[in-house]
Order: structure tokens, then sequence, then C-alpha cells
């Protein structure tokens, strides 16, 4: 009960706005998620940022993941934006898909625009994710460039399927307004940063 009124303390505020979500296993957090989201809420005119740092990503391997908080705690120093929201909602939530954290999201945030941010990584392997046709349903889906990923994510099978629901440029600032399925592909300047380095250079260290 505690949990659920600190979610609902935490969501009441934010009826109107305009919400990025960008969900993972953040470890850990690194610039290249803060690079993101600041693109995020420039081009795409959003209000805040959120970091879902997730329990555990159903798709990727417990082994050398850091704890819960632990994680939490890095991901706050490292969004050092107030607009960037760090939280571990969907533990709260109990969610651990994220078609059941948009609907649980949605359920306590009727008046809420939200949209999933994402790595064109991740779209290359969407079509793994659960129910993931009705995620592009939901909400509306920015997915940002990344290196090595970008050509295989717009000829892949997600933005064949969506081909129609592509958003441009000029029409980025208003992507949160926009019915669903809609989804934009943002080429923004490429970020070196990724977790798996950071970790297997903190593991040379140790």
């Amino acid at each position: 009960l505690m949990s659920m009124r600190g979610v609902y303390a935490e969501l009441s505020r934010l009826s109107g706005r305009r919400i990025g979500l960008l969900g993972g296993a953040f470890n850990p957090a690194h610039d290249g998620h803060l690079h993101i989201s600041e693109a995020a809420l420039a081009q795409l005119q959003l209000d805040e940022v959120w970091w879902l740092v997730s329990p555990q990503n159903p798709l990727k391997a417990s082994k050398g993941m850091a704890s819960l908080p632990a994680r939490l705690a890095e991901a706050k120093t490292v969004a050092r934006r107030p607009d960037i929201h760090v939280t571990n909602i969907e533990a709260r939530l109990g969610t651990q898909y994220t078609i059941d954290t948009l609907s649980a999201l949605q359920r306590y945030c009727p008046r809420t625009r939200f949209v999933w941010l994402m790595g064109a990584d991740n779209l290359v392997q969407m079509p793994k994710w659960r129910a993931w046709t009705a995620i592009f349903k939901a909400v509306p889906v920015a997915v940002f460039a990344r290196s090595t990923y970008s050509l295989r994510a717009l000829t892949g099978k997600v933005a064949h399927r969506y081909g129609r629901c592509r958003v441009q440029e000029r029409g980025f600032s208003q992507l949160a307004r926009r019915k669903t399925p809609a989804w934009a592909f943002l080429h923004i300047k490429l970020h070196p940063a990724s977790a798996t380095k950071i970790r297997k250079t903190r593991q040379k260290q140790r």
C-alpha cells in the first residue's frame, strides 16, 4: 500500500505534460543516455524525460547486473538535470514488460502525453519484445540513431510494418500529440558511450 501511495504521489503532477520514457537496465547509466534525453527534450519539446531503471530486463542476463539501488544511485549522478527524472517505478508497479508499464502509467495518468524513447539497436530487436505492436498502438515512439544499428533499424521489420506512420523532422515537436501509431527516427550526433564497454573496463580495474 505504501508503495502504491508513492506511485500516486510521483504521477499526480504529470497531468497535461509531455513525458519521454527511456527504459532499460542502466547497468550502468552513462552520458549516452543523457545525450539521447537532451535530444528528446529539445527536438520533441518534452517537459521531462523519465529514466525507468528496470529491476531486470527480460532479454538480458541477470549475471553481472548491479543491484537496483546501485543502478538508481548512479543514474541520478549521471542525469544531473531537473527535467530528467530517475525512477524505479517499474519495481513499484510490479511490471516487467514495457507494454505492462505503459498500460499502468496510462491508467494512472490519462491526461499525460507519453513518448517511448529508444535507441536504434532496440528497434532492431523489438520484434522479440512482448506485444511489441501494442506498444506502437499505446504511445508514439522516438528512435535515436546509434552507430552500426541505424541502417538495420530503418530497413527492419518494425520500420517496414509502420512505414506509413513515420513522422518527418518538421513534425517532431508535435510527436507527443500524434494519434498512434506514430514514430520518428532522430538522426542525432552519435555518442560513443556503451554500458558493455564501461562494465568491461570496470572489471579490468578491479
